[in-house]
């Protein structure tokens, strides 16, 4: 069977972090959304995406497929019920789709088509930007309990202090020293070469992905995710970082998300609750307005590439589009457009060209390329976010 991952309709609420990507891609626990699917489905799948993403995220569209909308993440229950779809089904829990079986993975979903399914069990979904570090513990634990079964995690050096060593796993080459890791509270998943400097404290839920760094006296507290060849340093709590971005100096990352590729400088501090204790409002692509998150803690939302100068300070949930640089003293405004210069003082636009240049710098670094596929992307995100730069 050919199982395609579609962003569906939730994909414009979880903006700024799918302007660069599928919903697939998004990583919530220890994988992105398309890992966990490939593991229990034991295949490789495909995506259904915006058309400019598509050069870089193609689709394998084949005679008979099942297309599962990404916000849903899997579980033993749900996978069943997806592989006994016949062709023209759908799966529906309550008013909206979750998978369907179709000849035409091209053609526009209508539910009219379709011998409805319904699905009454839990599904774990992610629906709005704030879920991916408000459900992270769930993720993570799911995560860990699905790579871990059955295998004995690679030896712990005895400097370390261990609360809980069962649900303490590390894959081949990582290393941990003179640090204490507690995970009475959630699980400690250190990936493949990832590494804790010496002096860390560590509390789970923690996921530190493959190549990941804490650098020396970091304090970690979960559940917390750092995602490949990420670095950090400082406090760091209920946080979920994607991958290949760096908070590598002292100052505080709480009830965030950080995309790829983003920077926090040194002393750099987000505000995680009002002061008059106050529900969260956070901006909403989908809305176009601050809405209710439900929650008293949320943080910083930052788009990839996104960046801020040392002693940043960034109000109780704050909303950073792709590609801006936050540098000036004060409190920029809690929505921060993509392509945006400057902070408290005011914003320019700032342009791909010098944008692109930065970001070539920056992922050479890491050993990756910027090239022409990715900069076609984030000139198309420049192009879709002009009408939030009305500075």
């Amino acid at each position: 069977m050919n199982y395609i991952l579609s962003d569906g309709p939730q994909r414009t609420s979880l903006l700024p972090f799918t302007f660069t990507r599928p919903v697939a891609e998004i990583r919530i626990g220890i994988l992105t959304i398309k890992e966990k699917w490939e593991k229990y489905l034991d295949t490789s799948v495909s995506y259904l995406t915006e058309k400019y993403l598509s050069e870089k995220y193609p689709m394998v569209d084949v005679e008979d497929n099942i297309i599962i909308i990404a916000s849903f993440l899997p579980s033993q229950q749900l996978l069943k019920a997806i592989q006994d779809l016949k062709q023209g089904e759908a799966i529906f829990l309550e008013d909206k789709a979750v998978a369907y079986r179709t000849k035409n993975a091209k053609e526009e979903f209508d539910s009219s088509m379709y011998t409805v399914v319904n699905y009454t069990e839990d599904i774990f979904s992610v629906d709005f930007t704030w879920d991916i570090f408000s459900k992270n513990g769930e993720a993570l634990q799911a995560d860990f309990d699905l790579i871990t079964k059955g295998r004995k995690s690679a030896p712990i050096s005895d400097t370390n202090r261990l609360i809980a060593p069962e649900n303490i796993f590390l894959e081949e080459g990582a290393k941990v020293e003179h640090s204490i890791l507690n995970a009475s509270k959630g699980p400690i998943y250190i990936g493949r070469n990832a590494e804790i400097w010496e002096g860390c404290l560590v509390r789970g839920a923690l996921a530190l992905c493959e190549n990941a760094v804490v650098k020396m006296g970091a304090k970690m507290y979960g559940p917390t995710t750092i995602g490949p060849y990420g670095k950090v340093c400082g406090e760091v709590n209920n946080s979920v970082i994607f991958g290949y971005s760096s908070k590598g100096h002292d100052g505080y990352l709480g009830n965030a998300v950080l995309g790829e590729w983003c920077n926090i400088g040194a002393d750099s501090n987000n505000s995680n609750l009002k002061n008059n204790y106050a529900k969260v409002r956070l901006w909403n692509y989908a809305t176009e307005k601050f809405d209710h998150t439900g929650l008293q803690f949320c943080g910083l939302m930052m788009g990839d590439h996104s960046k801020t100068a040392i002693n940043t300070m960034l109000n109780t949930g704050t909303v950073i589009g792709v590609n801006s640089n936050i540098y000036v003293p004060g409190f920029p405004r809690n929505f921060v457009p993509s392509f945006s210069w400057g902070g408290a003082s005011g914003f320019t636009t700032y342009m791909p060209k010098k944008a692109f240049e930065a970001a070539e710098v920056m992922m050479a670094r890491r050993g990756v390329a910027f090239d022409e596929k990715e900069a076609r992307i984030l000139e198309h995100v420049f192009e879709l976010t002009k009408k939030w730069r009305n500075y």
